[in-house]
């Protein structure tokens, strides 16, 4: 048979969209052409599989006219992921490998040169998109055939059939023509999910003392999904309460942990051994609005989506570009970014909890009782202004963060435990999810005012206090929605004043202001 069809994956974004391996032997001037919009390293795998191919003992059609498409055409394809289903295509056209028995499989791998097969990038993603698209739609999977070093964590996707092989010879063995049974090698096996390992533990919040009330504010952030801004002098502890914050938060669903792992995969950070724990991304603030945001050909995940599910910590938030914070706007909203190209569109996940901190000034000492500030107010003006109100206005407390002195810092007890806050934090969680089904922070429009109604005290106070500080509407909501959190950190069933009163102190601006946002 001159013509075989191979099944594998290509990754645009979370996606893991189908792509048909075509392979086809003609008579004619020997050649090797590759077509179906595939990168250079899609191209080079040309060299890749015909040495593999030379140097397992197989026969490769060299004196063939070989045409390879990856079909659709119109879809971009990168990296080395398609030399296994080239190489698999090559020997079903030739005859060596029985295209029938090649139905119902899908093929992912890299090729050495000597045949060995080496990990994908993705490989948990292109499983995961593969079990939502073919079990709607029919119920059944097809099996896929991936390197050893990465069938473990396509894996764990429930119900997937996961076969590693470590050699092509492994699964060229698989597939011979006839009917004889194969047996079993130490290179070929189906993969079944291991027992999970325990989420590793997080860094305990007793090891920051003092500092209740940016301790409360953590709180209030972890039970209602909010974000938070910290600000205090160098050394007051912002950066070891932000390192803490994931340990605050419920543990993570299967659901949540597997398009958590699914988006490190595609961004190579996968490890077991970090199953189900939260992410906390903190990236340096000389990171640039592509690293944050994701980017590239074919589009690749950013911090912001690495962090899905868990903590983007920006430690320094002035310093960061002005574009890098700013593209940060949509993705509080939304919670996905979307990166459009002028050849392709990708879309990532990325509902992740902001955790900034910032020094109030310059030199760091503004209104510190340690230390005299040296900074003129126009350098403190200057400093604030680097960020701008539609992007504080989204960022729902803003927290200051004193320095101890030294004998409260010694002399200090331990503070409350991870433990102890989370069980607070997970029982306000599940009020929030009993009540309207999601987090605080994710209401919406007529839900606002179906789950923060407030008495006529409560609301007299809110909108005097929004009218004197020049409130936008966000801010009055964002406000509300804080509100909501702390009842239901209360246990209250309604939002009371003293509720809107904490709210409001966690929204007003610094000492020398930041525009019209979040006064």
């Amino acid at each position: 048979m001159s013509l075989s069809l191979v099944h594998s994956r290509a990754l645009l974004g979370l996606e893991a969209r189908p792509v048909c391996v075509e392979v086809h032997l003609a008579n004619g001037l020997p050649s090797f052409t590759l077509v179906g919009l595939a990168e250079t390293e899609v191209k080079e795998a040309r060299e890749r599989v015909r040495s593999a191919i030379q140097n397992t003992g197989l026969e490769f059609p060299a004196n063939k006219r070989i045409t390879v498409n990856l079909a659709p055409a119109d879809l971009p394809k990168d990296s080395g992921r398609f030399d296994l289903a080239i190489a698999l295509g090559i020997l079903a056209a030739s005859g060596q490998v029985d295209a029938r028995k090649l139905e119902g499989y899908e093929f992912a791998g890299e090729l050495s040169l000597g045949g060995d097969l080496r990990p994908v990038r993705g490989a948990l993603a292109m499983s995961l998109a593969l079990a939502r698209t073919e079990r709607a739609a029919a119920g059944t999977l097809p099996k896929l055939v991936l390197p050893d070093a990465s069938a473990q964590e396509a894996a764990l996707v429930p119900g997937a059939e996961i076969f590693r092989a470590q050699h092509l010879l492994d699964v060229v063995r698989q597939f011979l023509p006839g009917d004889a049974p194969v047996e079993a090698l130490d290179g070929w096996s189906q993969v079944k999910p291991e027992a999970l390992p325990a989420p590793s533990a997080y860094l305990d919040l007793a090891d920051v003392k003092g500092q209740a009330a940016a301790r409360r504010a953590l709180e209030i952030a972890a039970a209602g999904g909010h974000s938070v801004l910290m600000m205090g002098a160098p050394g007051s502890g912002k950066s070891m309460l932000a390192q803490r914050f994931a340990g605050l938060l419920p543990a993570m669903t299967t659901e949540e942990a597997l398009e958590s792992a699914a988006v490190a995969s595609l961004g190579g950070r996968f490890s077991l051994d970090k199953w189900a724990q939260r992410p906390t991304c903190a990236p340096h603030h000389t990171a640039s609005a592509v690293a944050l945001v994701g980017g590239g050909s074919p589009p690749r995940p950013g911090e912001i989506s690495l962090a899905h599910r868990g903590v983007l910590f920006l430690d320094e938030l002035p310093e960061f570009p002005r574009a890098a914070l700013e593209a940060l706007r949509e993705p509080l909203e939304s919670g996905c970014i979307t990166i459009s190209r002028a050849a392709q569109r990708a879309e990532f996940p990325a509902r992740f909890q902001l955790v900034a901190a910032m020094n109030p000034c310059p030199c760091g000492y503004l209104g510190s009782s340690l230390r005299a500030c040296r900074c003129s107010p126009e350098q403190v003006s200057r400093y604030q202004g680097k960020l701008s109100g539609p992007l504080l206005d989204r960022i729902d407390l803003h927290v200051e963060v004193g320095a101890l002195a030294a004998d409260e810092l010694v002399n200090a007890p331990p503070g409350e435990a991870t433990a102890d806050i989370r069980l607070r934090v997970v029982a306000a969680r599940d009020r929030a999810l009993a009540r309207q089904g999601g987090s605080n922070q994710a209401l919406e429009g007529r839900a606002i005012d179906a789950q923060c109604q407030l008495d006529d005290a409560a609301a007299k106070f809110l909108n005097t206090t929004a009218a004197r500080l020049g409130w936008s509407g966000r801010s009055i909501h964002r406000c509300l929605k804080v509100a909501r959190t702390i009842a239901d950190l209360a246990g209250a069933q309604a939002v009371q004043t003293v509720h809107v009163a904490e709210a409001v102190q966690y929204r007003r601006a610094l000492k020398a202001g930041y525009g019209d946002g979040g006064r």
